[in-house]
């Protein structure tokens, strides 16, 4: 379905798209045909990014804090007046282990800040706009597995994502009868510059959380940004309210009580287990 023109002309905006999960999509957009926009804060890894990827095509760089409510209206402000977004993606993130208790309220403020009220500030930015003048739009978050049931941990980052899949699902009611989509993705373990060394910052840490993953493999930037190109397209446009999550069956893994015991137990193991005759 990746035909070369599927995002053709579309102009999509992508919070924290300098590094990582971001900068992927970004690429890929740019492949299929999109006019990309990415933010972030730190500008030399935004003009960095942009210098790198605008052999593909037509991207803009912003500097813009996404905790910071009237930045994101000024940024929003100055991509309009070149014409409407279609497509928001919100990408940017925050998030490190460490013990809850440990955790000072700035902590927690910088996670949530970033996550959770970037993303209200960014999509709400867009959603009025788009309201406003009665244009359709779809927006695309990424989610995280653990944000339907929590974790341990990393407690303000799963409190940002259950707000952000709660945010999505709800939009999706009240904007769907308005031509506004609203779908997340919810990656598991995926190899990036500097998030993943945060959250699996030991190689014993990593051999753990690819032992949990039945494909035993982590996914890939390329598998996230196919994903995430095919629901803001057209080809998607019914799909509205979902939360899809890419992980390898990770999150299958876990949730059976028994799940983990072929990693654990021999055949010898398993021999002794069969019942007996009687």
């Amino acid at each position: 379905m990746f035909q070369p023109d599927l995002l053709r002309d579309k102009r999509i905006l992508i919070t924290g798209g300098g590094t990582g999960l971001g900068k992927a999509m970004a690429s890929r957009f740019l492949s299929l045909g999109a006019i990309i926009h990415i933010c972030g804060r730190r500008e030399d890894v935004l003009q960095k990014t942009s210098s790198e990827l605008s052999a593909q095509g037509n991207i803009h760089a912003h500097v813009c804090d996404v905790r910071n409510l009237d930045a994101v209206e000024a940024m929003i402000d100055t991509i309009w007046k070149s014409g409407p977004l279609d497509i928001l993606v919100n990408n940017a993130a925050g998030n490190f282990i460490a013990r809850t208790e440990e955790l000072s309220p700035r902590a927690f403020e910088s996670v949530i800040g970033i996550v959770l009220l970037g993303t209200l500030h960014a999509t709400m930015a867009c959603g009025r706009r788009w309201l406003k003048a009665s244009r359709s739009g779809t927006v695309l978050s990424i989610s995280a597995t653990y944000a339907p049931v929590g974790s341990a941990y990393v407690v303000p980052s799963a409190v940002s994502k259950a707000g952000v899949e709660a945010l999505t699902r709800s939009l999706a009611v009240e904007w769907g009868n308005r031509g506004i989509r609203m779908n997340a993705i919810a990656p598991g373990p995926i190899p990036t510059q500097g998030a993943f060394s945060r959250v699996l910052p030991r190689p014993e840490l990593e051999a753990l959380a690819l032992n949990r993953i039945p494909m035993h493999r982590f996914g890939t930037t390329e598998e996230l940004a196919n994903l995430a190109a095919f629901l803001v397209s057209d080809g998607a446009s019914y799909i509205n309210g979902e939360v899809i999550r890419m992980d390898g069956g990770e999150f299958l893994q876990g949730a059976g009580e028994f799940s983990n015991l072929g990693r654990v137990l021999s055949n010898e193991d398993w021999e002794s287990l069969k019942p007996r005759k009687k």
